[in-house]
């Protein structure tokens, strides 16, 4: 038995009555990739602080949970899959248009990949990454908005020696549609569609390069809510992730999501 298990087992009990989503009822944490899976859940609790009066500049900081089942069962919180780190520091320089810088730590759990699928190791991941944003307000209620962002992707073992990816860089292209409702508390309704592709690059003998290739897709559907009469925001979502080559998950991974953002306004 490792000590983490016992420490992962507190803080989802903690995160099962405490979730919740992440900006007023802008967007949502989305749940990083779980690995080839079946079902999987992620839980994500953070803060968001207004850096300035007008709401131009804006940091987001989560801790983020993530459970899955083995390949071939639909045990939900059967496996401990990762525990992420992120600081996100945003800015609205023009109309409609948004970029964003962070830092990112995230402590993944591998298993083999054939029954009884046993826990193989840790990997670890450092990751920087910038992101640009446009909007599109589409009357009253609609808002559409395209994202670009790039990362860097380093890798390390349980105790930091070299991974067998060393690193890597990823492109993610992401277009999400969402609906405001039309009720007293700001609640909506989003859909959103991601590609992802990447290049790495190995250790070993040669240190070779991959190609720069299209590696999975994410198809969210998100339900947000601002708590009435609280700085808390949360989302409910579902996602399925589609990787390249993985057959034994042929409509994908499926994932539920639920998330919980406490937002702090701004002072002088």
């Amino acid at each position: 038995m490792r000590i983490q298990t016992t420490i992962t087992k507190t803080l989802f009990l903690f995160f099962a009555f405490n979730m919740g989503s992440l900006h007023t009822i802008q967007a949502q944490l989305s749940p990083p990739g779980l690995g080839k899976t079946k079902r999987a859940f992620w839980s994500a609790v953070g803060i968001k602080r207004k850096l300035d009066s007008v709401g131009k500049k804006e940091t987001m900081t989560y801790f983020g949970l993530g459970r899955k089942s083995d390949p071939d069962h639909s045990r939900l919180l059967e496996n401990q899959a990762i525990l992420v780190f992120n600081h996100e520091v945003y800015r609205n320089f023009a109309p409609n248009q948004q970029y964003s810088y962070a830092v990112s730590y995230r402590r993944q759990d591998n298993y083999e990949t054939k029954a009884p699928y046993r826990f193989e190791g840790i990997e670890q991941e450092f990751r920087v990454y910038g992101r640009y944003a446009y909007t599109l307000r589409l009357g009253d209620q609609w808002k559409w908005k395209n994202t670009a962002r790039q990362e860097f992707r380093k890798f390390y073992t349980a105790d930091f020696s070299k991974a067998d990816e060393n690193f890597q860089f990823r492109t993610r292209l992401k277009t999400q549609l969402t609906y405001t409702l039309p009720t007293k508390t700001k609640q909506a309704l989003a859909l959103s569609a991601e590609g992802l592709f990447a290049v790495s690059r190995y250790n070993g003998g040669d240190k070779k390069w991959s190609k720069l290739a299209y590696k999975e897709a994410r198809l969210g559907v998100y339900y947000l809510l601002q708590i009435p009469r609280t700085p808390l925001s949360m989302d409910i979502g579902y996602v399925n992730n589609l990787i390249k080559g993985y057959h034994a998950a042929k409509s994908g991974v499926h994932y539920l999501a639920v998330d919980l953002i406490w937002t702090i306004p701004y002072r002088r």
